[in-house]
């Protein structure tokens, strides 16, 4: 099941900032911070007093560059580091491309690199782009910014089939009202699946396909404070899995193996090849829901050799077998095409 990241334990809101600008959308904006007002009610009225909540803030981008602390919905609360940040929508990006970029983009860096989950709606993507933090990796957005963006960033996969990519540590959405999904997904990640449905319900928006546990996408904690472990879960990220071993991680860490796996498991709560499984299934479940490829030829290009192996570690972290998880979740609709009809039946 897909690792469930709240902020009870601590006692502390989780923080999500919202970065502002001329360009912004403040229908997302404003609707994001009036979602996660609802969440918080909706968490105190099913958990009581130490129910988890969020903090939300936004974050004011000036003509020159430079990002201040604007509204905050908890001000009496001691600064503290960002659990998420949000790139809003926007209808252009050429407004962006006259403004100097550099300081917000190291500055999401920095929050990256601190542990803070950085997502983006619509050609709030530009921003991300720009910031090189999706160097060699996947992003969504608005089919109207698709061009713009992978001609200006040609190391950037752009990929406007999907509503929403979700790396972990990094996630993408597509359209203007995008914001709904991953805003849903933020209460989800942040307070739980009972919030996030408990919002949904009031907010009398679809949850879509969030209603069931093997739904949920993996969502390691990176808030832990481990800047090298932290360091190789970016890495992870944005990495084929197969073949890693935790002999590479930990060299690569630059620790002995004894010492990495205590330090990865104590910040992420799971072993480094648990995790390496996760995402990897999570990699197949992609595969599964939009393609027609056997469940053999999802297995290898999920970085299984062994589709029995596969078929178990599946099983073992959804409860269902990746055939029965296509089944219910295939997107890809309709026969097979023609030359795959002979194919190994899923």
């Amino acid at each position: 099941m897909g690792a469930e990241v709240t902020n009870a334990a601590t006692g502390e809101p989780a923080e999500i900032g919202i970065v502002v600008h001329e360009e912004a959308l403040m229908s997302a904006v404003y609707g994001l911070t009036d979602m996660f007002n609802v969440a918080n009610l909706q968490s105190t009225e099913h958990h009581g007093k130490r129910a988890p909540q969020i903090r939300v803030s936004h974050w004011k981008l000036g003509a020159d560059g430079s990002v201040t602390r604007g509204f905050d919905s908890h001000p009496s609360l001691p600064a503290a580091a960002l659990s998420a940040l949000i790139l809003p929508p926007t209808l252009s990006v050429e407004l962006q491309m006259k403004r100097d970029l550099r300081e917000i983009s190291a500055w999401l860096h920095q929050r990256h690199a601190e542990g803070t989950v950085v997502s983006s709606v619509c050609g709030g993507a530009y921003l991300l782009a720009e910031s090189g933090l999706v160097k060699g990796r996947a992003l969504t957005t608005h089919w109207s910014h698709a061009e713009q963006i992978a001609r200006r960033f040609p190391e950037v996969q752009v990929d406007t089939d999907k509503l929403m990519i979700d790396e972990g540590d990094i996630i993408t959405t597509g359209g203007m009202m995008a914001w709904i999904n991953l805003g849903l997904k933020m209460v989800d990640r942040f307070m739980g699946s009972t919030v996030m449905l408990a919002t949904a319900r009031f907010m009398v928006v679809d949850p879509g396909a969030r209603e069931q546990s093997y739904y949920s996408v993996f969502a390691p904690r990176m808030d832990h404070g481990d800047i090298v472990i932290l360091k190789i879960q970016h890495w992870l990220h944005g990495i084929s899995t197969k073949g890693i071993t935790v002999e590479a991680m930990a060299g690569r860490a630059g620790l002995g193996e004894r010492t990495f796996l205590r330090r990865f498991q104590k910040a992420t709560g799971v072993n480094p090849t648990e995790y390496c499984q996760r995402l990897r299934i999570a990699k197949s479940r992609e595969l599964l829901e939009r393609s027609y490829l056997s469940i053999e030829q999802v297995a290898w290009q999920s970085g299984y050799d062994d589709s029995n192996a596969y078929r178990k570690i599946f099983r073992k972290i959804l409860g269902i077998s990746p055939s029965e998880y296509r089944m219910r979740f295939s997107i890809a609709g309709g026969r097979r095409p023609p030359e795959i009809e002979g194919a190994v039946p899923a």
